[in-house]
Order: C-alpha cells, then sequence, then structure tokens
C-alpha cells in the first residue's frame, strides 16, 4: 500500500499544476505581454508535449524500472514549474509548457500502469482511486493560485508552491522498489490482434476524452449564450461539472469492488448519454442544464480508470500498450474541444450539447466492439497487451 500511496501522491501534484493554468492565463499573459488570444497557444503546447510524453513513457517502461521513470518525470516537472511563472517570452513560456506537458504525459503512464502491475486483479478500485486524487489535486490548484494572489500580489508562489509540494513524493518513492513488471509471453500469434486492441481502447479514450474537455471547457460559454446564467452562475456551473467528476470518483470506488467493470462504463455511458438528451430536451431550463451537468459529470468520472483496469484484468498492459491509450486521450482534449469552438461560432451554441451526444452514441458503439474483441480473443487473456 505504501507504493500505492506514492503514486496517489504524484497524481494529486499532477492535478494541482494541470488546474493552475486556467486561473493564472491573465497573469501569464502579463508576465509577456501577451493578449489572451496569444497566450491561450499554451494549451497546445502543453497537449503537444502530453502525447509526446505518453508515447515515451510506454516506450520507457517497458525498458527500464517504474519507479526511476516517475521519479524523473516528477524532478521535470519541478524543473519545468519552477521557471514557468517567470518567463518574459512567450515562445520559451510555451516551450517551458511544452516541458511541462512531456512530464505530464509520462506522468499518467506511470501511476496507471504502476496501478495495475501492484494490484492486478484487484485494480479497479484503486485505479479510481488514482484518478480521484488527480481530482483533489486539481480542486485545490485554483485554491493556491487565489491565496498566492491575496498573499503576494502575483502567480509566481502557486507555481513555487506545487514544485515544493513534489519533493516529499519523491522522497516518499525513492525509497520504495519498483514493482515487477507485466509482460506478454513469447508467443507471437496474436501481435496484431493487440495492437487491434490498443488502437480500440485509444479511440474510445478520444471519444471520452473529447466529452469531458469539450463539456467541461464549453459549458459556461453554453449557458451564457443560452442566457441560462451570468458570469458568476457559468463558473459555478462549470465548477459543479468537475466536481461532480470527483465525488463521481470517489463513490466509483466502492462500486468498482462490488460492480463488474464492464457493467459500470456501459451504465456510465447511457447516463451521460441520458444527461446530455436532458440538456436538449430543455434548453430553455436553467435546472435542466444543472442536473444534466451533474449528471453528465458523475458518468465520465469512472470511464478511464474502470476500463484500464478491464483491460489489465483480462489482458495484461504494458507501458507501451498504456502510452497508446494515452495518445487518444490526449488526441481527444485537443480536437473535439476545437471542432466545438468552430461549431458554436458557426452553428450556435447548441451544438455543444449535439455534439457531446454524438460523441457518446460512438463512445458506446466503439465500447461494444471493444467488449466483443475481448470475449472472442480468449488467446489474448494469456499474452497480455503490447
Amino acid at each position: 500500500m505504501q507504493k500505492t500511496i506514492g503514486y496517489f501522491g504524484s497524481f494529486a501534484v499532477q492535478g494541482m499544476a494541470v488546474s493552475m493554468l486556467g486561473p493564472t492565463l491573465a497573469g501569464l499573459a502579463a508576465h509577456t505581454g501577451s493578449n489572451l488570444s496569444q497566450i491561450s497557444f499554451l494549451f497546445v503546447a502543453r497537449s503537444l508535449g502530453y502525447l509526446v510524453g505518453s508515447l515515451a513513457g510506454g516506450w520507457l517502461f517497458d525498458r527500464l524500472r517504474g519507479h526511476p521513470v516517475l521519479i524523473g518525470a516528477l524532478v521535470l516537472m519541478t524543473a519545468a514549474l519552477i521557471p514557468l511563472p517567470a518567463v518574459r517570452i512567450l515562445w520559451l513560456l510555451a516551450l517551458t509548457m511544452l516541458v511541462l506537458g512531456l512530464a505530464e504525459g509520462v506522468m499518467e503512464v506511470a501511476g496507471n500502469t504502476l496501478v495495475l502491475w501492484v494490484h492486478r486483479q484487484r485494480a479497479g478500485p484503486f485505479a479510481n482511486a488514482l484518478h480521484f486524487s488527480f481530482g483533489v489535486g486539481a480542486f485545490l490548484g485554483p485554491v493556491v493560485v487565489a491565496q498566492s494572489v491575496a498573499l503576494t500580489g502575483d502567480i509566481r508562489w502557486a507555481y513555487w508552491f506545487c514544485a515544493c509540494v513534489i519533493v516529499p513524493v519523491v522522497l516518499w518513492l525513492l525509497r520504495l522498489p519498483s514493482p515487477p513488471r507485466q509482460k506478454p509471453t513469447a508467443a507471437q500469434s496474436g501481435r496484431g490482434a493487440r495492437y487491434a486492441l490498443v488502437a480500440l481502447v485509444a479511440l474510445f479514450f478520444l471519444l471520452y476524452a473529447g466529452a469531458e474537455h469539450s463539456f467541461g471547457g464549453w459549458v459556461a460559454s453554453y449557458s451564457l449564450a443560452m442566457q441560462l446564467a451570468g458570469v458568476e452562475g457559468s463558473a459555478y456551473l462549470s465548477s459543479a461539472f468537475w466536481g461532480a467528476i470527483t465525488l463521481g470518483r470517489l463513490l466509483a470506488i466502492v462500486v468498482t469492488a462490488r460492480v463488474r467493470s464492464r457493467v459500470v462504463v456501459a451504465v456510465d455511458l447511457l447516463v451521460g448519454l441520458a444527461s446530455v438528451v436532458l440538456i436538449l430536451a430543455f434548453p430553455g431550463s436553467a435546472a435542466a442544464l444543472w442536473v444534466g451537468t451533474l449528471g453528465l459529470g458523475l458518468a465520465l468520472a469512472s470511464i478511464v480508470p474502470t476500463t484500464l483496469a478491464l483491460v489489465g484484468r483480462h489482458l495484461g498492459v504494458t507501458g507501451r500498450a498504456t502510452g497508446g491509450f494515452f495518445v487518444g486521450l490526449g488526441s481527444g482534449a485537443m480536437t473535439v474541444p476545437l471542432l466545438i469552438g468552430q461549431l458554436f461560432e458557426r452553428v450556435g451554441p447548441r451544438s455543444l450539447p449535439w455534439t457531446i451526444a454524438g460523441d457518446l452514441i460512438l463512445a458506446g458503439v466503439v465500447f461494444v466492439a471493444l467488449m466483443l474483441f475481448i470475449r472472442r480473443m480468449p488467446q489474448l487473456s494469456q499474452e497480455g497487451v503490447h
């Protein structure tokens, strides 16, 4: 359990670092003399770094011990956080953010893979607890930013505080041995099928991330455009969505210990779709928007960790496979919100729930295909996924 505590700590720190960017955009823009349109490219730089880090993390995990890789990512994150709030040149700030995204991508692969290796058949609750830890950190990040501004008048100490919190996590992990790697057998006949499985999971995660990041990023703008809330109410609506995701992951720790993983994910998709349909059915109702937002957040909460546990339990997971999974996650976070941004202006705000509904329907189709694939390829359960 000591190892798992270390993984939880690393994900909490990562959540804190991720959630700080939004509340500090204006401060970073002021530091670099940029406008908000220019500073928004930091999101792209971070996402590109995340994609590269996911691939690199998978490659490293199949060649090195797990804890040194995770510790290296934490150190790299510290090295990016310390200079980040003091950089005065926009392109250099974007480069620093890319390095931060690189560290986050490696950490994402590391934390999820290590939890699966340590807990194996009982990984479901622990995988959800890992992502709950991320949510706790993401909740605390903006609070740290607010306190930094209140106490010092600047955002710098928020990033430096996050860097300092990494130190005890690194010291904790340094004293613990890495868990043994989970490897596929030498049999090579199922290699093509293993790659197909990784592609299916990556596509499923792409659609999931598209729904989560699109709704979380645009629901405030949607409520304003539909005149369902003012600026303050829209901000609370966005916070409620992310809060529901964090609460859902906490509840999933208990649920996944008692309910089969495939059932949990199937119910999540159905509840999520029903929540969006409620918003579509009553477009002028603020109450329907609030209920739909909370329902969607709760539904999306446990999809990724529960799917990872499901795949790991049935097929085994290597670092390269997990890296492939999270490339899909990062791609969805980049592409679908961008698509909705284009539709929002050209078609109107109702393009948001319609796009999310279509996304979740496609995710359901891919999930059914994934379950059929696993059921029809029983030999993979003995070979693992690589």
